[in-house]
């Protein structure tokens, strides 16, 4: 297989003539991978799509996604398209697939796509979910997708900050990279709850789109919060200041998981507050 150059950008283009486009669902666990995107010589999801595709259409091919992961971070419907020269049947091409991927990707969907849809830029928003066992013990069944937090946390502070993060905001201090990314740092989080089911507390982020490592920053905000390290009532300081600095911890990644990506109309969802 030849080897596809990696890019920063993924440009909308259409299948070539004859071809097709085709969408995908992909869940997979992240512990063993270097991210999504395609590294020479380290394991990436990209890269175990791109090799699976080559062997089982003889193709060389770029799969472009609705967005990246970072190394350790799981998914669980991370949305992703590609084109073939020449037509296969939907249902052949995601069983050849899972037959050829590793244990830890599977495409649970594919399907045609219409020839210009593009599975970054047709994204209206995204919801990322973040999980911690929070109890003396940790679950031997969830150490590779949650983080273990041993002392009680305050849920009620929690949810206090995440209702502050709600709405259209200057996330710069919550991005790990704030003055590289394209198109600034203002984003909308549309919802930002706080659940707990027996010793799991999920932290679920939903918006138009994220910076580097803002849900990782976010829920390393609330897990200081919620272990009173950090004020609740601090956390519109902390915005306002568009500042990334040490009073902001970046979680670690194995908590983190992309759970879904909308695509159309996006209901039932509260009417964002202006920016700060």
């Amino acid at each position: 297989m030849s080897p596809i150059p990696a890019t920063g950008q993924t440009p909308r283009t259409r299948p070539p003539r004859g071809g097709r486009r085709y969408r995908m669902v992909i869940a997979y666990d992240g512990t063993d991978f270097h991210g999504w995107q395609a590294q020479p010589g380290k394991p990436t999801v990209q890269g175990a799509l791109e090799k699976a595709l080559h062997r089982l259409t003889g193709e060389t091919v770029r799969v472009h996604s609705c967005g990246r992961t970072d190394t350790g971070v799981h998914a669980r419907a991370q949305t992703a398209h590609f084109d073939l020269p020449r037509p296969w049947e939907a249902w052949k091409l995601q069983k050849g697939l899972n037959a050829i991927l590793p244990e830890a990707v599977r495409v649970t969907a594919l399907r045609r796509a219409r020839p210009d849809f593009h599975a970054r830029y047709d994204a209206k928003g995204k919801e990322y979910r973040y999980s911690v066992w929070n109890a003396p013990v940790m679950s031997p069944l969830h150490r590779g997708q949650a983080v273990h937090v041993r002392a009680p946390l305050d849920l009620d502070a929690m949810r206090r900050a995440a209702a502050l993060l709600v709405g259209t905001r200057d996330f710069a201090a919550f991005s790990a990279n704030p003055h590289r990314e394209i198109g600034g740092t203002v984003r909308t989080l549309w919802r930002l709850s706080v659940r707990k089911s027996g010793p799991l507390v999920t932290l679920a982020a939903v918006g138009d789109g994220f910076l580097y490592k803002m849900v990782r920053s976010l829920a390393g905000h609330l897990l200081r919060v919620g272990a009173g390290k950090v004020p609740a009532e601090e956390t519109p300081a902390i915005l306002a200041g568009r500042l990334r600095t040490a009073r902001v911890e970046t979680a670690p990644a194995r908590g983190l998981c992309l759970w879904k990506t909308h695509y159309g109309a996006m209901r039932g969802l509260p009417k964002p507050e202006p920016t700060w």
